[in-house]
This record gives structure tokens, sequence and C-alpha cells, in this order.
């Protein structure tokens, strides 16, 4: 498991669902052989959440726009509550990732390989951010300012 220092476990797996692809979120359910016996408490549903961001990484935060949430909350037979928020309106994937998260709370036979799996998928996630971050550095252009001499 690697999630950072300041980030718990629960965390870190809520992060790599809601990150996943629809594909890869139901991959792991279906790797759980039987979906436990679940209670939807909240459906499926699709808001708006507002962005912020800082000027120049560090500076003072603005609203920079609105982006589709999906979010959803199941309680196992055992009463472990699973939440998920997920970006974008797909409402299957977002009760599978709840599903999958009330799992990860349990002591399940199933959890060290849940975890393994969801190990690999956020290392491709890794890769793929550092991918888009080497295209993105090769059309970097670099301003600067010619100070005019005097004479």
């Amino acid at each position: 498991m690697s999630a950072h220092k300041h980030q718990t476990e629960r965390q870190y797996w809520m992060g790599v669902l809601a990150r996943s692809t629809a594909d890869s979120v139901a991959s792991l359910l279906v790797s759980l052989g039987t979906v436990p016996a679940y209670e939807v408490i909240k459906r499926p549903e699709t808001g708006t959440l507002m962005l912020e961001a800082r000027a120049g990484g560090a500076g003072r935060r603005f609203n920079t726009g609105e982006a589709t949430l999906t979010r959803c909350v199941v309680r196992l037979a055992d009463g472990t509550m699973g939440f998920s928020y997920a970006l974008g309106r797909d409402r299957k994937k977002a009760e599978h990732a709840a599903i999958l998260d009330a799992v990860l709370q349990t002591e399940s036979a199933h959890r060290s390989d849940l975890l393994v799996m969801i190990d690999r998928i956020a290392e491709e996630q890794q890769a793929q951010r550092n991918i888009v971050s080497r295209k993105a550095a090769a059309t970097k252009v670099n301003f600067f300012t010619l100070v005019r001499g005097d004479g």
C-alpha cells in the first residue's frame, strides 16, 4: 500500500477508485467472485462541484469552474458503510466503488487481493500522469525579458 504519509489507507484507495475507469472498478468487483449483500443508503446521484485553483500554484485561491460529480453510499449486511465520489455521471461506477470501499474496510478474505490490485491501478495512474507531465514539459515555453540598454 503506497499511501502518502499525510493520507490514510482509506483515503488512498478511495482516491484510486475515484480516478479509475468504470471498467477497472467493475473488474475489481468481479474479482470478489460474489458481491456481498448490501443496501443502497444513498442511491448514486449526480451534481456539480466547484473547482478551485491557486494563482501560480501557491497564490490566492480562485474558482476556476465546475465539474460533474456522482456520489453513492451503501451499507453491507454487517453494517459497514461504503462511500464513493467520482467525477462524471457514471452511476454504476459510483455504486461499485462504494461497495468496494465497504469491503476494503472489513477483514474479508478478498481484502489483501483487492489492495494489491488497487496498488497496480495506482501505479498505472501514476505512469499516465508522468506521460502527460512529460508531454506538457516538452511544449513548455520559457519567456524572458530583454532589458534595453541606454545607449
